[in-house]
């Protein structure tokens, strides 16, 4: 097997995880928006990344079919069941919005390092249409996980002043 090959099939596997992982992100984020009921802050920050994320889905379906590839649909569906596993668990949690908060700043990290993973791929391989698509899902996802470790501080605040006072606290 040539070194384009193993490029090309490198590449094109992490294009269709990166796609299943996007999956798993709108599993996620649509739990989590339908619950954050004393944190709108966070659910509107959520919609605002989940139509980001239906882009970043549509930028690896564009690639995928520059290589006349399809994206998995039995990866897509597995993470997204996993996704929606990964909310549940967190729902009967005193401290669900807490769990998400950590939750979602190790995903939105793992995005990134997936994303730049890929430009790196692109860049061995020479597959120069995937840049500019690319970066521009790295630097939502960047945005994304700086907003989630910014605004940790203000939701745990947010979380033990509302615990004080006996409103709901956990979502």
């Amino acid at each position: 097997m040539n070194n384009d090959h193993i490029w090309r099939d490198v590449f094109v596997s992490g294009l269709k995880n990166a796609h299943a992982v996007e999956h798993q992100a709108l599993a996620l984020m649509d739990r989590q928006i339908e619950r954050a009921k004393s944190f709108t802050e966070v659910a509107n920050m959520l919609k605002s990344h989940r139509t980001e994320t239906e882009q970043q889905i549509e930028r690896l379906e564009q690639l995928l079919e520059g290589f006349d590839e399809k994206p998995s649909t039995i990866k897509d569906t597995a993470l997204s069941l996993s996704g929606n596993m990964a909310a549940l668990g967190h729902m009967f949690a005193d401290d669900e919005i807490l769990k998400n908060s950590f939750a979602n700043f190790a995903f939105e990290n793992f995005e990134v390092a997936s994303y730049r993973g890929l430009i790196l791929l692109a860049r061995h391989g020479e597959y120069s249409a995937a840049y500019d698509p690319l970066n521009a899902s790295l630097d939502e996802e960047m945005r994304m996980a700086s907003w989630v470790d910014q605004s940790l501080p203000m939701i745990t605040e947010k979380f033990l002043a509302l615990k004080r006072s006996d409103a709901e606290h956990s979502r």
